[in-house]
């Protein structure tokens, strides 16, 4: 089974090192959002397994992102994992109660991207 990815990220380059750490591996397709606004909309459109959500981001920041996609009946569900450069750490309660499943902080090991996603989803273990 291939898992759906929506990554939604400002910096093209952490869209494709994303991109590249799963496509890699096999199992994964991976669709890109530039800002969390347009990744609100593919995640309606797109409906992906798991969305990949930098936290510092123009137009909509991560946290208004997740929000977003939580009051929404299409999204609501869909398991959000931040990954971000920035530390979340002093706001990992406020992220994880709006409704993220997950934080990953950049530079990241490619491996321990589709380790993370697949112990948050449950799905590929």
């Amino acid at each position: 089974m291939t898992m759906k990815v929506l990554v939604i990220d400002d910096e093209e380059d952490n869209r494709q090192i994303a991109n590249l750490a799963l496509t890699m591996i096999g199992g994964f397709t991976v669709i890109e959002a530039e800002n969390g606004e347009v990744g609100l909309n593919m995640a309606i459109a797109e409906k992906p397994d798991v969305i990949l959500l930098d936290f510092v981001m123009p137009i909509m920041n991560g946290l208004e992102t997740l929000k977003a996609l939580r009051v929404n009946p299409v999204t609501e569900k869909i398991p959000v994992i931040f990954v971000s450069t920035k530390s979340l750490q002093e706001r990992e309660k406020e992220l994880f109660d709006a409704g993220a499943q997950g934080i990953l902080q950049k530079p990241f090991n490619p491996t321990q991207l589709p380790e993370k996603i697949k112990s948050i989803t449950g799905l590929g273990a």
